[in-house]
């Protein structure tokens, strides 16, 4: 695997390796955790000082994603290096790049973004309330979750102008009926925050199954505990520790 990894690396410069490495990272963890959806969902990012993002290509699993075979594409859908893939998955999900593509050129902070189809994430996108701040997994997400409205399936062009006003200035957006979807300014900071806005997800509806009188934090203390989220910024600790945890358990993602 050394030798395949040193012969990838040497067509990209090393920052671009080191994006390829991350993403492919992220992929493969959001099979471990439940994020992914068999072929479906995607996750980006964006290669340093370009325009252009590394995407999946549609067809390979989440657990098939190495840091030689994401594909390159600018923001008009241009493949620009297809990676390194067999000619039978040679397709590119144009609901990714629609999404993606929005995200990237609005917010070009989010060097990441991350979609998914998680199960208590779909759960809550079809609640008219959307997320409530009752645990502390969702604290960070108080006042600080954008909704998009649904409109099928992201393949229309003009959806990605609604889809960069909705979200505005947040990193984290609920799609309708859809799913769930977070940026971040790191590989590491939106995949954490995916991690926790699942959990907050999968811990409400179960809360609500329970049919019991909720207890909520006051509006104050959820607004205090978010801003304590500043001292400890997603992705900074958690980010190594599952790195170190996936080159145990599945090393050929750098290759």
């Amino acid at each position: 695997m050394k030798s395949i990894e040193q012969s990838s690396s040497t067509r990209y410069s090393e920052s671009e390796w080191a994006m390829r490495v991350d993403l492919a990272a992220c992929y493969r963890l959001a099979d471990m955790y439940g994020f992914s959806d068999i072929v479906w969902n995607h996750i980006t990012a964006k290669i340093p000082g370009t325009e252009y993002f590394l995407i999946n290509r549609f067809g390979l699993r989440h657990d098939e994603i190495t840091a030689s075979n994401l594909v390159t594409l600018d923001l008009e859908g241009n493949v620009i290096d297809p990676g390194s893939v067999s000619s039978s998955h040679e397709d590119i999900n144009v609901t990714g790049f629609v999404i993606h593509s929005a995200i990237h050129a609005a917010r070009p902070d989010l060097h990441c973004v991350m979609h998914s189809h998680s199960e208590y994430g779909l759960a809550v996108s079809a609640l008219k309330e959307g997320l409530i701040p009752m645990i502390q997994d969702a604290m960070p997400f108080y006042n600080n979750v954008a909704y998009h409205e649904y409109e099928g399936m992201s393949t229309d062009i003009d959806e990605r102008q609604r889809l960069a006003a909705n979200l505005g200035d947040k990193k984290t957006l609920i799609l309708r009926n859809h799913g769930i979807l977070t940026g971040g300014e790191t590989v590491g900071e939106a995949f954490v925050l995916m991690y926790y806005l699942e959990r907050a997800c999968r811990t409400q509806m179960q809360v609500l199954a329970s049919g019991r009188e909720m207890h909520l934090p006051s509006a104050e203390v959820c607004e205090a505990a978010a801003n304590q989220y500043d001292i400890f910024p997603h992705g900074k600790y958690e980010w190594p520790a599952l790195l170190r945890m996936l080159d145990q358990r599945s090393p050929d993602y750098r290759s």
